[in-house]
This record gives C-alpha cells, structure tokens and sequence, in this order.
C-alpha cells in the first residue's frame, strides 16, 4: 500500500504539471447533483447541462418534475440522451427521496457519516457508488472518491488498481490509496488525461509524461 501511495504522489505531481491544480468549483446543491448526474450518464456534459438547464426552465421545482406526466420530461432532457430510461430514474428517485423525508431534500445526508450517507444513496433506484460519491463530494465536501470509466481506465493502466478490479471496488481501493485532500483534484486531472491522452481504443502513450510509471505501457514495450 505504502508504494502505491507514493506511486500516486509521482503521478498527482505530473498530472498537475500538465493540467494545473484544480479549484473547487461552486457547487450545485444535493438534489440537482443527483439529478445533473443521473443526467450525465452515456452522454458529455454540454448536453447534460443542456438537459439540466432544459428541465430547471420548464418545471418551477423538483417537486413539479416528480409529479409530472413522464413525457414531460423525457422531453425536457431529450439532449440527454436516453431520455426514456434517465426520465423514469429521476422521478423515481424524487419519489423516494420524498417518501423517506417528507419532502425533496438530502440535507440530512451532511449528519452521516461518509459510509452511512453511501448506503443511503445506493438505495435509490439507479444510483450507484460513483453517483452517491459525487453528491458527496461535490454537494457536501465529504471525503469520496468518485470513479466513471476514464478513471477506471487510466487508473487501472497506471497499475494503482489491480488489472481485474471492477468498478465498484476501485472505488475503495483508491479511496486507500489517495489523500482525502486530494479527491477533487485527483478526480478532475485523472478524468483530464483520459479525456486528451489515455484514450481507451488508441492511448497516445507517446504523448503521455505518465509513460515510466504505467503498467500498461511498460507491458506495451
């Protein structure tokens, strides 16, 4: 453990040569986290905030999405994608939130613990560990590493997760292996270079500063 942690600390330093130290960017509050990012599942995040801003504008409260007609809002986040499958998921998710505290809020998750507020959220119907992690750390600056495909990926590659950890596990993994401080960053440059380096079909290797501490390319070569 004691390597891997210090191996993530040559590959923070780098990842933040090249894309800079992140700031903590203003927050959305708990319950448009969870709709944003139900919204941004399969899709970029234009049309998830074209989706959002669509859904904010035609509906006065989450309250009017829960309890409106369910081609409603599949029209408002057509440019989503998925809208039929991401529609059904928010208002039942609204539905639950509402049937648990008597009204649309997640203020009650600032009170738990990390895990505790964790097994809340997955009870809800399409919410998963990277979308509870996310609420929790950008809604709450809660200590939670969220893991999508490029942090998967590029972690995966780079050998600070093992070559058959899925998902789910990885996000405890790399939750040891990281700083609590350095979730956010963290989140952002490793998602950064997933995005503009280690593309999944044809990693730019050649391009990469990471190219020494990679498993995946010393394997390569």
């Amino acid at each position: 453990m004691d390597r891997l942690r210090e191996k993530y600390h040559r590959i923070a330093g780098l990842l933040d040569d090249l894309y800079g130290y992140p700031e903590w960017r203003p927050s959305l509050p708990p319950v448009d986290e969870l709709v944003s990012t139900i919204l941004s599942q399969s899709t970029t995040d234009i049309n998830r905030d074209r989706a959002f801003d669509a859904l904010k504008e035609r509906f006065p409260s989450w309250e009017a999405v829960r309890d409106a007609p369910l081609d409603e809002v599949v029209e408002a986040i057509r440019s989503a994608g998925l809208a039929n499958q991401k529609a059904p998921r928010i208002q039942a998710a609204l539905h639950y939130i509402t049937n648990s505290q008597g009204v649309i809020s997640l203020d009650h998750l600032a009170d738990m613990t990390v895990d505790e507020a964790k097994r809340w959220l997955v009870q809800i119907d399409g919410i998963g560990p990277k979308t509870a992690a996310i609420i929790l750390l950008f809604a709450f600056q809660k200590p939670a590493f969220p893991v999508d495909t490029h942090i998967h990926r590029v972690t995966r590659r780079l050998g600070l997760i093992g070559p058959k950890t899925n998902a789910e596990r990885a996000h405890q993994e790399l939750e040891a292996i990281i700083p609590p401080e350095d979730y956010f960053p963290a989140h952002l440059n490793i998602i950064q270079h997933g995005r503009q380096i280690c593309h999944a079909r044809f990693p730019r290797c050649e391009l990469c500063p990471l190219r020494e501490l990679c498993d995946y390319y010393q394997d390569q070569t």
